[in-house]
């Protein structure tokens, strides 16, 4: 199923720059490029993060064309966060609020497109080790982001696959015949994630380590 990594994109090797930049330095590169466009919401600097995050990407060996890649699902919500503003004769929030999302997919892509999962968490769950005095496990939440990371471009696949069904049975406009299989499809892949869970044992430690700190707050 193709559409289930057209949103973050598939990690290949190659000799850029970006494949060599440490994964720390990527993520400081990412908040770089998006943060300013999402905290002062101006259309001139929404498009030119855009277009500096193109020629990041190239600079590395990645085409825009793949860079763009990111799944008809995503470019039909833009388009409806498009008509929607221009509805509402908001001409300047038509480029900066879908603007601003495909930026952020694009720049998340900066990571994605050029380092494997492994080196990412990695990074994170290093990222992550300061905020262990305020009780944050790093690693529960390297285990989260990547059950994120694997379950939105599947339940985007999802809704591609009902919608290819749907047409081929004739019943393209109906909204029953595209949710109710990309429901039952969430539910089955959400127990499949819950099972793999439990039979590594993830699961249990995390309820034991839980129930060992509320103990261990008990007696003090």
């Amino acid at each position: 199923m193709n559409v289930h990594a057209s949103l973050l994109g598939l990690y290949q090797p190659q000799d850029g720059w970006l494949f060599r930049l440490g994964t720390g330095w990527k993520y400081l590169l990412l908040l770089a490029v998006t943060l300013p466009a999402l905290f002062w919401w101006q259309w001139w600097l929404t498009l030119g993060s855009i277009a500096l995050v193109l020629a990041l990407l190239r600079s590395s060996g990645i085409p825009v064309t793949r860079a763009l890649n990111v799944g008809s699902m995503l470019w039909i919500l833009l388009a409806v966060l498009v008509g929607y503003q221009l509805l509402t004769f908001r001409f300047e929030q038509a480029i900066t609020s879908p603007g601003n999302v495909l930026l952020a997919v694009l720049a998340s892509r900066l990571l994605t497109l050029t380092t494997s999962t492994p080196d990412l968490l990695d990074a994170l769950t290093v990222g992550l080790r300061p905020l262990r005095w305020v009780r944050v496990d790093p690693n529960q939440v390297a285990l989260a982001v990547a059950i994120m990371v694997r379950s939105i471009p599947y339940l985007m696949g999802s809704l591609a696959d009902a919608r290819e069904a749907a047409r081929a049975r004739g019943r393209e406009g109906s909204v029953v015949g595209l949710l109710i299989p990309a429901i039952v499809g969430a539910v089955a892949y959400a127990q499949t994630t819950g099972e793999a869970l439990h039979a590594r044992g993830l699961v249990e430690r995390s309820a034991d380590s839980a129930d060992a700190g509320s103990r261990v707050r008990v007696r003090r």
